[in-house]
């Protein structure tokens, strides 16, 4: 028998969608104070997540302990795969973890920078942009600049998980609508807007590259623009979430929620870096 047909297993080309965790100090003390301050308090948010380590805001002369790094993830429960190193490939590929190349908008590859040039072309010209089949690492844990208001920023930047029920799975030209309630577990992910139409439960998470919007309470996790989209918005008729993200910057419920919005009809967006929360008028 062929080893192309084998019925036993397959080697396939894919991408998995990881977090970005940006390394931007060798100062690791202050890097464990500071990762320990921001998830003693929501221990579960990235747990068993998979995460890069990114060295790519890193000077041509600095370097960091990755073995220390992939440690420190590791006591709050994250799970370091590789790292992304361009320009430092030479000693990052010294550490254990092996290398990955990452396609985000906010890297700082020419590949990232040709990408982007090349699907601008394309919107411009009308046509349909091709999409690129290496993996992709969506979005960073330690963001360039916070939000004004000291909200730590980062993204769960996310592969779609198994659901209990099948998902439609829209391209990035189309909505996805989820007409059932999602409970604790579950992930969506839709490359387009996403639409949900029944309640988010804590522990769940809806996530899309481009909206979302929520016809029901949401309790778990809404993630938009998690490409980079910093245009994207949240729209929901109930808010009580876990978290609210943006393009990477986020909000959890270590920081109450003023009572004019929480439990509230709402639209979330971006203004400069800071989430900014408006209670919706429907009537």
């Amino acid at each position: 028998m062929s080893p192309k047909k084998s019925p036993f297993f397959e080697l396939r080309s894919g991408s998995v969608d990881t977090l970005l965790f940006v390394v931007k100090t060798t100062d690791l003390e202050a890097m464990r104070a500071e990762l320990t301050r921001r998830f003693e308090a929501t221990p579960e948010f990235f747990a068993n997540d998979v995460v890069a380590i990114d060295v790519r805001r890193l000077a041509d002369t600095e370097r960091v302990p990755l073995a220390d790094i992939a440690q420190l993830l590791a006591s709050v429960r994250m799970r370091p795969v590789g790292v992304v190193a361009n320009p430092h490939q030479t000693w990052a590929a010294e550490s254990a973890l092996p290398l990955l190349e990452a396609r985000d908008r906010r890297g700082s590859t020419a590949k990232s920078a040709e990408e982007e040039a090349a699907n601008a072309a394309v919107a411009a010209s009308g046509t349909a942009a091709p999409t690129a089949g290496n993996g992709n690492a969506q979005a960073s844990l330690l963001p360039p600049d916070g939000p004004a208001d000291g909200t730590p920023a980062s993204a769960a930047a996310v592969e779609p998980a198994p659901a209990a029920e099948p998902v439609r799975l829209a391209t990035s030209s189309q909505t996805m609508v989820v007409d059932k309630p999602l409970r604790s577990g579950q992930r969506i992910y839709a490359k387009g807007d996403l639409v949900v139409l029944g309640l988010v439960s804590y522990g769940a998470e809806v996530i899309a590259e481009g909206n979302i919007h929520i016809y029901a309470p949401l309790r778990g996790r809404a993630l938009a623009g998690v490409q980079g989209n910093h245009d994207a918005r949240i729209f929901c008729t109930c808010l009580e979430p876990e978290l609210i993200s943006i393009a990477g910057i986020y909000r959890t419920t270590e920081n109450p929620l003023p009572a004019d919005v929480h439990g509230k009809p709402v639209q979330i967006w971006l203004e400069e870096e800071k989430l900014m929360i408006e209670p919706l008028r429907l009537t």
